[in-house]
């Protein structure tokens, strides 16, 4: 058994990332025990990630308010709390908050042979996010 304590820290989240105030709460990244990476992200209202993939895919688990997921070329889909969200390996997608509500998912994502979790790409447009 490994105990990590919390540094208290929350990281705000880079504006290359994420459109609107996000905030981060690291829960694990991958180490030579794990190649699994979690944290708890918080979405301001309007708030939502750029487009980008996950080479082992990911998981959301919604633990608050309501959200938005999308893959590129697919409807927008709102999430609510308990919602679990799986995304495809390479699958382009992004999330975040509905335009008028806070919403926070637990990301779980595993690393690839190369230590990468994800690869970020464009921003979404206020017309993709509003579609």
């Amino acid at each position: 058994m490994k105990l990590t304590r919390s540094d208290g820290h929350t990281a705000v989240g880079p504006t290359e990332w994420f459109t609107g105030a996000v905030y981060i709460d690291g829960v694990r990244h991958p180490d030579d025990q794990s190649a699994v990476g979690c944290a708890h992200v918080r979405f301001t209202p309007g708030a939502r990630t750029a487009w980008h993939t996950h080479p082992k895919g990911q998981t959301l688990y919604v633990t608050d308010g309501i959200g938005l997921v999308a893959r590129r070329g697919g409807e927008v889909q709102e999430i609510r709390p308990g919602d679990v969200v799986y995304i495809e390996p390479d699958e382009v997608h992004w999330h975040g908050a509905t335009p008028d509500r806070f919403m926070a998912h637990v990301a779980i994502q595993e690393a690839d042979a190369d230590g990468r979790v994800v690869t970020w790409l464009d921003h979404v447009t206020d017309d993709e996010y509003r579609a």
